[in-house]
C-alpha cells in the first residue's frame, strides 16, 4: 500500500505523497521498522507525537496523528521529518487502516470473537479446541496467549491493538491457519482494535461488574459489549440469556441471534442428560448436541454450551460438533488443580477476579469438597473499587476460611486494598478476624477471616498448610482466586514474577517459594 492509498483511505485531501511503500503499522516508537507508518496518539501520560522524531529516525515513513500531535511536532523546530496525516481520531481510523495495510487478512479466516466478563477464556479454549478436533487449522488470541497452530506467544493484553492484531491475523494467514477464535473485551471495542474485522460468529458469556474504572457505569459497560453484535462487527452471534444482560442484547442487537439458555425462551436450551451422567443436552432448532461437562461448575456447562452452539451456527455439521466436543483442553489458570501427593489437600488455581466469577468458583468447590473450602483472595489495584468489598464478601459467603491477600496492588497501597476487600468479608459475620503474621494454621477451629500483611506466597502457604492441620487433609480444598495463568505481579508499576501455580507447589512440597530468587530476602510466612 502505497502512502497515497494511505491517505486517500483516510480521506485525507493532501498534496501528493508518492508510491512510497507502507509496509506496517505501530504505536510503538521503539517497535518502528523501516517503512512503517507511525501511529502517534494520545496516552495517559505523554503524547505518541513526542517520540515521532525517534520513530521517524528508526524507519518510519509517514506518521498519522490528531491535532494535538501536529501541534507538539509544529512547536519543536528540530523536526524535520516524515509526512502528517493529521485525521480528528487517529485511534477510530487505525483499524480499518492496519486491514488494508496488512492485505485485509481477516477475510481469509474464519473469524469468532468471544465477549463477556467471565468465561471468555475458557469458551475460547473449548471452541479453539472443537475446532482443531474437527480437522480445522486453528489460531488462539486472548488473555493467556496468541497461538498460530502450535507456536505459542504471552499475550500482554486480551485484545491486541489494532496494527498487532491485523499483523497477528496476517502471520495466520501465511502459516495456513483457517479459522481464529479470539477474546474481545470491552476495552478493545470502546478503542477501536477490533475495527476492520467482521466476524463470522460472535459470542456473549455474561456481564457483570467489572472496569467501571474505564466504563464508569454498568449501561456504559454494556453498551461497549453490545456493539460487538452490529452489522459493522459480526454476521452471526451466539448469546446466553441466562442472565439479564444477556436477554436484553438478545432484543437489541442488529444481527441474527442464537440464544443459549436453560428456559424455555432460549433457542438452544440447556438440560441434564439423564442417560450419561457428566453430559448435558443442549436442545436446538432441529437438533441436538450431547456434550460431556468435565470442568466443574454450572459457569462452565454454559462456557461449552456456548462454544458447541457457535460451531454449529458457524456451518459445521451437528454430530461432527458433538464428537469434537468431548476433547476438554487444559484452560491455564482457569479452575486448573496444581496436584501434591495422595493425602493432600485440593489446591486449585482460578483467575476470578470479579465477585459474580469468585462466587461461581467456590459454588462449584463446594458440592466435592467434604471438609474445609479455604479461599485466598485479593482484589487489582487502580482498577474498579467498588468490587472489593463485594468480592470478600462473596469469599466469605462460601468459605469456610478466608485468607485476604494482594493481588496486582499496582500504584496502590496494599494495605488500604486489602482492608476494603476485609471489610466485604467481615460483613457476612460468621468468621473469627485475624490479623498480624503471627496467626497459627492449626487454631482456632471456627471459620476464619486472616490478613497477615505478609505477601501473597506467605498467604498460600498459610493456606495450604491450614488444611494440612486439619483431619483428613485430602477432604479440604485450598483455591486461590485473582490471578490465574498470570506469571508477574505488578507492585508500584515494578512487576515482579510471580505464579500461583508455583508458590502452591511449593507450599504442597513444604519447600519456600522465592519468586524473585533465593538471594531476593523474601521470605515466607511460616504458620
Amino acid at each position: 500500500m502505497s502512502l497515497d492509498q494511505v491517505a486517500r483511505a483516510l480521506q485525507l485531501s493532501a498534496p501528493s505523497l508518492g508510491e512510497k511503500r507502507v509496509a506496517g503499522v505501530t504505536l510503538d516508537s521503539r517497535t518502528v521498522q523501516p517503512g512503517d507508518l507511525y501511529a502517534a496518539l494520545p496516552g495517559s501520560t505523554r503524547h505518541g507525537a513526542s517520540f515521532a522524531t525517534a520513530a521517524y529516525q528508526a524507519g518510519a515513513v509517514a506518521v498519522l496523528t490528531d491535532r494535538a500531535g501536529a501541534a507538539i511536532l509544529a512547536n519543536q523546530p528540530q523536526w524535520r521529518g516524515a509526512p502528517l496525516l493529521v485525521v480528528p481520531d487517529p485511534r477510530a481510523a487505525l483499524g480499518a487502516l492496519a486491514a488494508a495495510i496488512y492485505g485485509e487478512p481477516s477475510t481469509r479466516l474464519q473469524c469468532f470473537g468471544i465477549t463477556g466478563t467471565n468465561g471468555k477464556t475458557t469458551t475460547a479454549y473449548l471452541l479453539e479446541s472443537g475446532l482443531r478436533a474437527l480437522g480445522v487449522a486453528t489460531g488462539l488470541i486472548g488473555t493467556v496467549e496468541t497461538r498460530i497452530g502450535e507456536v505459542r506467544l504471552p499475550s500482554a493484553r486480551t485484545t491486541p491493538e489494532a496494527p498487532d492484531l491485523h499483523a497477528i491475523l496476517g502471520v495466520m494467514c501465511e502459516s495456513g491457519i483457517e479459522a481464529v477464535v479470539m477474546e474481545v473485551s470491552s476495552h478493545a471495542l470502546v478503542q477501536h482494535r477490533v475495527d476492520g474485522v467482521i466476524y463470522d460468529v460472535a459470542v456473549f458469556t455474561n456481564l457483570s461488574q467489572d472496569h467501571l474504572d474505564f466504563h464508569h457505569d454498568m449501561e456504559s459497560y454494556y453498551q461497549a459489549k453490545a456493539t460487538l453484535f452490529t452489522p459493522t462487527h459480526a454476521r452471526r452471534g451466539v448469546v446466553c440469556i441466562d442472565g439479564s444482560w444477556g436477554r436484553r442484547l438478545a432484543g437489541e442487537a442488529t444481527i441474527p441471534v442464537a440464544t443459549v439458555g436453560t428456559s424455555a425462551e432460549a433457542h438452544w436450551r440447556i438440560e441434564p442428560d439423564r442417560e450419561m451422567d457428566g453430559s448435558v443436552i443442549i436442545t436446538g432448532p432441529a437438533a441436538r448436541v450431547c456434550i460431556p461437562t468435565h470442568l466443574p461448575g454450572t459457569f462452565n456447562i454454559m462456557n461449552a454450551a456456548v462454544a458447541a452452539v457457535a460451531i454449529v451456527t458457524a456451518g459445521y455439521a451437528v454430530p461432527a460438533v458433538e464428537a469434537a466436543m468431548r476433547h476438554t483442553p487444559v484452560v491455564p489458570g482457569r479452575m486448573e488443580v496444581v496436584k501434591g501427593e495422595p493425602g493432600d489437600p485440593r489446591c486449585v488455581v482460578d483467575f476470578a477476579h470479579t465477585p459474580e466469577a469468585v462466587s461461581a468458583a467456590l459454588a462449584a468447590l463446594r458440592p466435592t469438597t467434604l471438609g474445609r473450602l479455604i479461599a485466598v483472595v485479593g482484589a487489582g489495584g487502580d482498577r474498579d473499587r467498588g468490587k472489593r468489598e463485594l468480592m470478600g464478601r462473596a469469599a466469605a459467603e462460601w468459605a469456610d476460611d478466608v485468607v485476604v491477600t494482594d493481588d496486582n496492588p499496582r500504584s496502590e497501597d496494599p494495605a488500604t486494598i486489602r482492608e476494603q476487600v476485609r471489610a466485604g468479608a467481615a460483613s457476612v459475620g460468621r468468621h473469627r478476624l485475624l490479623i498480624g503474621p503471627s496467626v497459627g494454621a492449626a487454631e482456632p477451629a471456627e471459620p476464619v477471616l486472616v490478613d497477615s500483611g505478609q505477601g501473597r506466597a506467605a498467604d498460600i502457604a498459610w493456606a495450604v498448610a491450614r488444611a494440612r492441620q486439619q483431619r483428613a487433609a485430602n477432604d479440604h480444598t485450598v483455591v486461590i482466586l485473582g490471578k490465574g495463568h498470570e506469571t508477574g505481579q505488578d507492585i508500584a508499576g515494578v512487576t515482579f514474577p510471580f505464579d500461583d501455580r508455583m508458590a502452591v507447589a511449593a507450599a504442597l512440597a513444604g519447600t519456600s517459594y522465592h519468586p524473585w530468587g533465593p538471594m531476593s530476602g523474601v521470605e515466607p510466612w511460616s504458620p
